[in-house]
């Protein structure tokens, strides 16, 4: 097999994995975003890779986004939203995280593989994306390592949710005001 039939398969698998992808959690999700004060992003390994991307996207399109865990981000408070990327859902460390952002009344969403998680059973939305993870498996076959799937996804779905934020703006000018909030000293 070459690197162009592995990535057939890697699209094939994404499609195949956002085919299943609930609407109105979607929906759901998106309404926290548009209302929260305060925007928290946070997960373990490559999954918080991915929500960096989403954190970045907001702040871009105005939202008030922090990654949980920088220098700069504040008190989380109540009004303001959590968003957990966790395949497994069960991750010690965000385990905590959603706990202490619930005893704050603050909004917790969580993005996992896993609705049944301690986690997604804290959260006030839960967007679940089908995808095997190394923690849990869900009998789909994968061409690809540990969570990537799930991963690749997360990215996508982040940046899908943007876009449909966004739908009622010129994406001309979108691009234009993004400009002037990109990092410029790079």
């Amino acid at each position: 097999m070459n690197t162009k039939a592995i990535l057939d398969q890697i699209i094939n698998e994404i499609r195949e994995t956002l085919d299943h992808l609930d609407q109105r959690q979607l929906e759901q999700f998106e309404e926290k975003i548009v209302n929260a004060k305060k925007i928290f992003v946070a997960g373990a390994g490559r999954s918080l890779m991915m929500i960096k991307g989403l954190a970045m996207r907001l702040m871009h399109m105005g939202y008030t986004a922090y990654v949980v865990g920088e220098t700069v981000t504040p008190a989380i408070e109540e009004g303001d939203l959590l968003i957990i990327a966790s395949g497994s859902g069960e991750t010690a460390t965000l385990k905590t995280m959603a706990d202490k952002c619930k005893s704050l009344n603050a909004d917790l969403a969580i993005i996992t593989a896993k609705p049944e998680s301690y986690i997604a059973k804290k959260a006030d939305v839960v967007l679940t994306i089908d995808a095997s993870t190394t923690k849990s498996k869900n009998n789909k076959p994968s061409i690809q390592p540990g969570a990537n799937t799930f991963e690749q996804c997360v990215l996508l779905v982040g940046d899908a949710m943007i876009i449909d934020l966004s739908s009622d703006l010129d994406m001309n000018q979108i691009n234009a005001d993004l400009m002037k909030k990109h990092a410029n000293l790079e």
